[in-house]
């Protein structure tokens, strides 16, 4: 599957990444480099595919232990919601993900809502791929999100990517939306600041940093990971700041899960 995702950004989008690594190798690379909790996730890109998806997740959680996960769903497939209440047994799978412009459905599609309810019954979390960056269509963007807040307001979500490009829009939620988080990926590249990172400045970093996750989108990388980390060590914001988003925040949430 890598394989595939790699040739589609590289045909689709002109996009080389540069970590072809599989899911091993990404395990020792970043062990190496100090990563002491992982938590990757993969979603299904069409109906069909969740549930193989999830049946490789679960065995992979089973066999390496500091392993987290945001598992696959589709609203689709005629067994979803049974599957979903399986899948969220599994202690270390801290909810679903939904790349929302590759799967091509709303937020706020109402096939969604009973696997919402349970995920929210289950104390885990949503994450969404809902922002306009790095490019967007109909079903992502603010406006869409919002459509699901109405329904939603307490909604445990995590919005990738800072709510890229919408960066305002997506930071100002998160003083109405406590069970909200963003997390830093793609938004920090050092080769991406002034056309098209995040805009925002340190006072609204500090305002809301504890709200505010680490992430990455690697191994599917075409910048160097530890760039995103140089930028944000190189904006000189707060000790409390560094030890929150790049540490406690995720620290915290996940043990709130598994604890639960």
């Amino acid at each position: 599957m890598f394989d595939a995702i790699w040739e589609y950004f590289s045909k689709c989008y002109k996009w080389d990444v540069i970590y072809r690594m599989y899911y091993r190798e990404c395990i020792s690379y970043l062990r190496e480099r100090g990563v002491q909790k992982i938590v990757f996730s993969n979603y299904a890109h069409r109906e069909g595919v969740a549930e193989a998806l999830n049946a490789w997740n679960l065995e992979i959680l089973e066999g390496i232990p500091e392993l987290y996960c945001f598992a696959a769903y589709h609203p689709g497939d005629e067994n979803g919601l049974a599957m979903a209440d399986r899948v969220l047994s599994h202690p270390r799978v801290l909810g679903f993900k939904l790349q929302l412009l590759v799967q091509r459905f709303f937020p706020h599609d109402n096939r969604l809502f009973p696997m919402y309810e349970k995920v929210m019954e289950r104390g885990k979390r949503i994450l969404f791929h809902v922002g306009t960056g790095p490019v967007g269509n109909e079903f992502v963007g603010l406006a869409e999100f919002n459509k699901l807040l109405d329904r939603y307001p307490d909604i445990p979500a995590n919005v990738a990517h800072m709510g890229a490009m919408e960066y305002r829009g997506f930071m100002d939620l998160l003083e109405d939306h406590p069970a909200l988080y963003l997390d830093t990926a793609f938004a920090f590249f050092r080769e991406f600041q002034g056309r098209g990172g995040f805009n925002l400045g340190n006072e609204e970093l500090e305002k809301h940093k504890d709200r505010i996750l680490y992430g990455s989108d690697f191994p599917n990388l075409i910048m160097p990971r530890e760039s995103e980390i140089a930028t944000l060590s190189d904006y000189g914001l707060s000790p409390e700041f560094y030890e929150r988003v790049f540490y406690r925040n995720a620290r915290e949430l996940i043990d709130s899960i598994v604890n639960r």
